[in-house]
């Protein structure tokens, strides 16, 4: 008896796959392996995505935090030594520019436009394995994650495409190949609970380290969440944003603490900007708004006030 197989044709992926393989083919040559030597001698390593021609990179600070030598290989096999521009433990995001111009580099996307449920493919390095892609959903948004530092990074997307150590500076892509995040942590232990940093928050900080080399910010002391509106609430408000930035915590002793702001408060604007997500609370706290008085309106208990804040400066 022979075995009855129908001749189809070439292979044709089905839409799942085309996507996932799109990812991959628009994103994963700009993806380098990060090899570092630390001032001990030992080595590390992660992974990184290329964003613009002449070599500049993102990764994760806790990747080349304290690095004397950096070295990036592409996916191609070529190899070229890297130097650190600038990097902000605050958002475990860093700049690395690598030695070399004219290279296949990625675009990004809009964090804040991702929904719970969206495909996303990562693109890294785990465990020496060169060009490794996984794909998996966007589980949840707007998570907090604290970093090395110690601060709380807003805004994070939670996904379970599978991460391990080397994916952490690599590239979270949607399906039509942008960047939409920078892989950053695991819940060691636990199945399919992977995090990274939105490339809004990146993008911003990538601004100030191509700039000064580091970023200094005003700080409120709360706790943010980017939350969204009732319809009703919008309309009778006359706003335009269909979200806002809950106040989920005050830290004893801070700014906000000071002025008033309270657990539940939901921030509309700062200094007369609309404040629709914790990224554009990040964005709208520079340095020059630090030690001096910058105004704050809030929605409490259904009435719309205005605190009077004066952030204390960080970094």
């Amino acid at each position: 008896m022979s075995a009855n197989i129908a001749n189809t044709g070439p292979y044709e992926p089905d839409p799942y796959s085309q996507r996932v393989i799109h990812a991959f083919e628009t994103v994963g040559p700009a993806v380098v392996h990060m090899g570092v030597q630390g001032r001990s001698g030992r080595g590390g390593a992660g992974s990184g995505v290329i964003f613009a021609p002449d070599g500049y990179a993102l990764t994760n600070s806790h990747v080349v935090h304290g690095a004397t030598h950096l070295e990036a290989t592409l996916t191609d096999g070529r190899r070229f030594d890297a130097a650190l521009i600038g990097e902000d433990p605050a958002t475990d995001l860093a700049v690395v520019r690598l030695s070399e111009a004219g290279l296949p580099h990625a675009s990004f996307g809009r964090s804040a436009n991702l929904r719970v449920g969206q495909l996303v493919v990562a693109i890294g390095n785990p465990l020496g394995y060169q060009a490794t892609v996984t794909a998996g959903i966007v589980s949840a948004l707007g998570r907090t994650l604290r970093s090395a530092s110690g601060r709380l990074i807003d805004s994070v997307i939670q996904t379970d495409a599978p991460l391990n150590p080397g994916n952490s500076g690599g590239p979270l892509v949607d399906g039509a190949g942008r960047v939409i995040g920078i892989n950053t942590a695991i819940i060691g232990g636990a199945q399919g609970i992977c995090f990274a940093i939105g490339i809004d928050t990146a993008v911003d900080v990538v601004t100030h380290l191509m700039r000064e080399g580091r970023v200094r910010r005003a700080r409120l002391g709360v706790i943010a969440l980017t939350v969204p509106m009732d319809s009703r609430l919008v309309a009778r408000l006359k706003r335009k944003a269909m979200s806002a930035v809950l106040v989920s915590d005050v830290q004893p002793g801070s700014a906000g603490q000071t002025a008033g702001l309270a657990k539940g408060d939901l921030i509309l604007s700062l200094d007369g900007e609309t404040v629709a997500s914790a990224d554009d609370l990040h964005r709208l706290l520079t340095a020059d708004r630090a030690n001096r008085r910058v105004t704050i309106q809030v929605l409490r208990a259904a009435s719309v006030e205005t605190v009077t804040v004066v952030p204390s400066l960080e970094g």
